[in-house]
């Protein structure tokens, strides 16, 4: 299958080389030259625009940081509008606002062009084992014809609802990973500053009601103070914008989703932006004035 990858970054170059390896012909454009050469190593095509990857695929997947960003892809100059014909795919798989999933899918209806937004968990090491879950919505035709595609990429790829609801279930995942993280650290400086070691904590509770798949992934990198990112701590911050945007549209409240956003957002103004949101263990380090590292 010809597939057209737009987007090439920390997520969507090993999604991409995935799809190379599972037999796919990939057709690729990233506005950051070094992105596209990386894989045309790997065996893609290069695009000189978005407009050229949508002139020669039927199915168009985007991969990009945040609304903005897609709806320039896709809908401005030089876009996958200008160059996709009727009966077009395009999956976006980026984490954006729902109502610009919405928006976009709008302006592909009018052009022929099916639309599905299916965001994605689990961060680089996913992305690069393939192990990525997937959330899906759109038209459920579509996320059928695609299904196989996307089951390259991830270990499930399950269908949410209409347009924006694959990422409205990515802003509830974001939510809760990044409640979990601060519960984390919080925990684990409280086991530090009563003089046990946060290891221990870490063995004795991971297989009981605390434990969890972000724990498992976060509590190792936090005790060692690796905080090179598998997912920045300034995309965490575009999400939980599009979080509490979201909420506030819909009358939700998201009292403890607002209060993570402060942190985040002193991490931030700290110099942890490019840092990984296990990085949040840094907040309550700097509370405390004590690091949080197995004896």
């Amino acid at each position: 299958m010809k597939i057209g990858f737009i987007g090439l970054g920390i997520m969507g170059k090993p999604m991409a080389k995935n799809l190379i390896k599972a037999g796919h012909e990939l057709i690729v454009y990233d506005i950051i030259k070094d992105n596209i050469d990386n894989l045309v190593a790997a065996g893609a095509k290069p695009a000189s625009s978005a407009k050229e990857v949508a002139e020669q695929c039927p199915i168009i997947i985007t991969m990009l940081p945040n609304s903005p960003h897609v709806k320039e892809a896709v809908m401005g100059k030089n876009g996958v509008l200008e160059g996709a014909k009727p009966g077009t795919i395009l999956i976006d798989m980026s984490s954006i606002a729902p109502l610009a999933s919405q928006e976009i899918c709008k302006a592909c209806e009018e052009k022929g062009i099916k639309m599905i937004d299916a965001p994605v968990s689990g961060g680089e090491p996913k992305a690069i084992d393939g192990t990525l879950a997937i959330m899906v919505g759109g038209d459920r035709a579509v996320y059928e014809q695609v299904y196989d595609i996307l089951m390259v990429m991830g270990s499930s790829a399950v269908y949410c609802g209409d347009i924006g609801a694959g990422n409205t279930t990515k802003l509830a995942n974001q939510v809760v990973v990044a409640l979990n993280i601060a519960a984390v650290s919080e925990a684990f400086m409280l086991a530090t500053k009563a003089g046990v070691d946060p290891k221990l904590v870490f063995e004795a509770i991971k297989g009981g009601l605390a434990g969890s798949t972000v724990m498992n992934a976060k509590a190792p990198m936090i005790m060692e103070g690796n905080y090179e990112p598998g997912f920045k701590i300034d995309l965490h911050i575009k999400d939980l914008n599009n979080v509490l945007e979201t909420g506030h549209n819909v009358g939700a409240p998201l009292p403890l989703t607002a209060s993570v956003m402060e942190i985040l957002q002193v991490l931030h103004a700290d110099g942890y932006g490019q840092k990984d949101h296990s990085a949040i263990a840094k907040y309550y380090e700097k509370l405390a004035n004590t690091e949080i590292r197995s004896k």
